[in-house]
């Protein structure tokens, strides 16, 4: 099983404690992709990403 990084604290492992998935607006629900966040003057946007490739050197 490889670990993962914890996606908001840079040099921790993630433990799936679930704080990533929590709504940047309200610290009581779960986000459900509304996008209402990508309204408001904010230092990130969010992107899905579809699908990745790998390029062959």
């Amino acid at each position: 099983m490889a670990l993962t990084k914890c996606v908001l604290e840079k040099d921790k492992t993630c433990i799936e404690c679930g704080q990533c998935n929590v709504c940047d607006l309200d610290d009581l629900k779960i986000c459900d992709n509304c996008e209402e966040c990508i309204s408001i003057n904010a230092d990130y946007k969010k992107i899905d990403i579809i699908d990745m490739t790998k390029e062959e050197e």
